[in-house]
């Protein structure tokens, strides 16, 4: 997968826009951070992911997900894009975009999938 992967499956919902974090690509909800690239260009810094989740996905795929120091206070986790296939980062991205989308936009997604 690339960022441009990601950008394809995550612009198709209400509410996303491109836009920029620390320097690198990022993608928006409503102004808040859906997913942003790594300064690596191959990690995706995935916010909405509980610390025990993190835990359980780093130990069963460690070629896949992992974390650095700076991440582990904050439920979030990093995952290595040329090791990822959509089928695993889209229902991240989905279930964090339901956090961030506004009730309405969900709801309109929701009735129309």
């Amino acid at each position: 997968m690339t960022f441009d992967d990601v950008r394809k499956i995550a612009l198709r919902w209400p509410e996303v826009e491109d836009g920029t974090s620390y320097g690198t690509p990022a993608l928006k909800v409503r102004k808040k951070m859906l997913v942003r690239l790594k300064e690596d260009g191959d990690s995706l810094v995935m916010p909405g992911v509980p610390k025990d989740e993190r835990e359980m996905l780093v130990e069963s795929r460690p070629k896949t997900f992992y974390f650095t120091d700076h991440y582990r206070d904050y439920p979030m986790v990093l995952i290595r894009l040329s090791k990822a296939k959509s089928a695993t980062v889209e229902p991240f991205l989905r279930r964090h975009w339901r956090t961030l989308a506004s009730k309405k936009a969900v709801k309109e997604f929701d009735a129309n999938s």
